[in-house]
């Protein structure tokens, strides 16, 4: 039997990636825990009043000279009962009202298309609209039975 003496560099190599298996470990074992202690405080906040999620963009429209118009961009998304399209609008203070404006023609139209419309509006140091499409749903549909949306009075 040949043995062969081990050169620095192999072991060198092999503690780094005995190392690097170690600190992957310990990530995902926190992100677990994490993940857990989330879903344990979903299940207790009250879901008397669902509260909306924004979730992840399936489609992002920002408007642009060279692009499509908000009517043009939305004939080419698939109408989903499931999907929202969100506004997003950021106003300085002088620029307010013509954002506002904005946001509610881009919601007029969207509406008109057939797709639901949540808008969101902030103060910024910079004006900017653009809207989202995506699959939003109400905290606690995933439970034994779908929370509606509270009505309007």
């Amino acid at each position: 039997m040949i043995t062969r003496r081990a050169q620095a560099w192999q072991l060198i190599l092999a503690d780094l990636a005995l190392i690097l298996f170690l600190v992957t470990l310990t990530a995902l074992a926190s992100e677990t825990s994490q993940d857990q202690s989330d879903s344990v405080s979903d299940q207790t906040r009250d879901l008397s009043t669902p509260s909306p999620q924004i979730a992840q963009s399936q489609a992002l429209y920002r408007s642009s000279s060279l692009g499509p118009s908000l009517e043009e961009w939305l004939s080419e998304q698939p109408v989903d009962p499931r999907a929202t399209l969100t506004i997003f609008a950021q106003h300085t203070d002088n620029d307010r009202p013509v954002i506002w404006a904005q946001a509610q023609t881009l919601s007029d139209s969207a509406s008109d298309k057939g797709f639901a419309v949540r808008v969101v509006i902030t103060r910024d140091d910079v004006s900017d609209i653009y809207a989202s499409l995506a699959y939003d749903n109400w905290i606690g549909e995933s439970l034994n039975g779908v929370i509606e949306a509270p009505s309007k009075p």
